[in-house]
């Protein structure tokens, strides 16, 4: 039976609007970045026509003699990478990964001690309306209200109040590092396993940047796509003794068939991610965070707990305009090419679908090639945008700013 020969038009219309919109407008969410043509080749691939329920060499399909080779490449990549015992990369998210995390460790109502959400974890860190928070008894733990950064001596005074079976450590919208150790030692203290998702982090601890958690946790869980730059999908790593309950707990227990040509792709990213020019990015990464939060600060921005170690940065808008919200900003800024998501700050008057900040990361801008001058004229234009959101005229006057700054960075020019 002949392809198909009539071009999907809504489709390629649809596909040029967005490499558009990414060549020619800043992509500042924290949790984006640019893949490399390889590894878009490889999501690309025909490696996407096979179902391989299982793992290599325990599939219950056949004709899996290839892509066993692929995901054992991916497998020990990535443990070479961080330093791990074992990896399963099947998970196709990283909420994937750390609800099959919770169903290999724990049982249902059992305790485990995250980051609140509102204090910067992530909803699977035990929101109430996540499953995570529905299955097991999360008690929250939360930034300091002097400096706004974690306290240990809070985590482990929780600790021992509630003896949890499981601490995560890890967040989604923190700007400082975490270090790993205290949170070995907490663990310990009150015979708890550790977890620490490292969704954000996982380029820049590849990269050097960022302390490498993974000598001192039980698993490690991190997403693919964010400053290590790969495909969209999630990873967990774990010592020996955990392998094959998290395995199980990943395949039966969360997903079907893995996405072969999402673990090719990441096979790509955990080869691109063991470079020494990696880690020339992922130092970058870090300097144009500091950066943009030093100019942000003298445009008149509040920076959460003064500033950033890693590749993000929360914003508190009050301090710019007190009637400014973070959601109001989002959409001004994004009409100016400016891409950006309001965020929760710690103890935030306002609703998580309003807020009063906005959070800000560098990965994909690094990609792209910029560095600290573009960084100072990125602070310039969102002040200027936000200060003249009520004027149409002036907004698309900045939008024209933003592409012009944009083209010579453009991260994929031949498309």
């Amino acid at each position: 039976m002949p392809w198909p020969t009539l071009p999907d038009d809504d489709i390629v219309r649809l596909t040029e609007a967005e490499v558009i919109r990414q060549n020619t407008a800043l992509q500042l969410i924290a949790s984006e970045n640019f893949a490399s043509p390889a590894v878009m080749r490889a999501t690309g691939s025909v490696f996407t026509n096979k179902y391989s329920e299982g793992y290599p060499g325990r599939r219950y399909y056949g004709g899996n003699q290839v892509v066993d080779e692929v995901e054992e490449l991916a497998r020990t990549r990535v443990c070479a990478l961080f330093g791990a015992d074992h990896a399963n990369v099947q998970p196709h998210a990283g909420a994937n990964a750390n609800m099959a995390v919770y169903q290999a460790l724990l049982e249902p109502g059992d305790t485990v001690l995250g980051l609140s959400l509102d204090h910067g974890g992530h909803l699977t860190h035990g929101s109430p309306v996540n499953s995570s928070g529905l299955m097991y008894n999360f008690i929250g733990y939360r930034v300091s209200e002097s400096d706004e950064r974690l306290e240990m001596d809070a985590v482990a005074e929780l600790a021992a109040k509630h003896r949890p079976k499981l601490i995560v450590a890890g967040a989604t919208a923190y700007p400082r590092t975490i270090e790993p150790e205290p949170f070995r030692k907490v663990a310990d203290e009150v015979g708890a396993l550790l977890m620490f998702d490292a969704a954000h982090i996982a380029g820049l601890i590849a990269g050097g940047v960022h302390p490498n958690p993974v000598p001192f946790c039980d698993v490690v869980t991190f997403t693919t796509h964010k400053t290590l730059r790969g495909p969209r999908g999630g990873c967990i790593l774990s010592t020996s003794e955990h392998a094959a309950a998290i395995d199980k707990a990943v395949f039966p227990g969360q997903q079907g068939g893995p996405q072969e040509h999402s673990i090719a792709a990441k096979a790509v990213a955990f080869a691109e991610a063991s470079t020494e020019e990696f880690k020339v990015y992922s130092a970058q990464i870090v300097a144009n965070a500091s950066a943009l939060a030093e100019a942000l600060a003298g445009e008149g921005f509040r920076l959460v707990s003064g500033g950033t170690d890693n590749h993000l940065m929360l914003v508190d808008l009050r301090s710019f305009d007190e009637e400014l919200t973070g959601k109001e900003a989002q959409i001004v800024l994004d009409e100016a090419g400016i891409t950006l998501n309001r965020n929760s700050i710690p103890d935030d008057p306002r609703s998580p679908f309003v807020t009063s900040g906005l959070r800000i990361g560098t990965p994909a801008v690094t990609t792209q090639g910029m560095k600290e001058p573009e960084m100072a004229e990125i602070a310039r234009l969102m002040a200027a945008t936000l200060r003249q959101r009520t004027d149409a005229a002036a907004v698309a006057s900045l939008r024209e700013e933003v592409r012009n700054l944009c083209e010579p960075f453009a991260p994929y020019p031949e498309m």
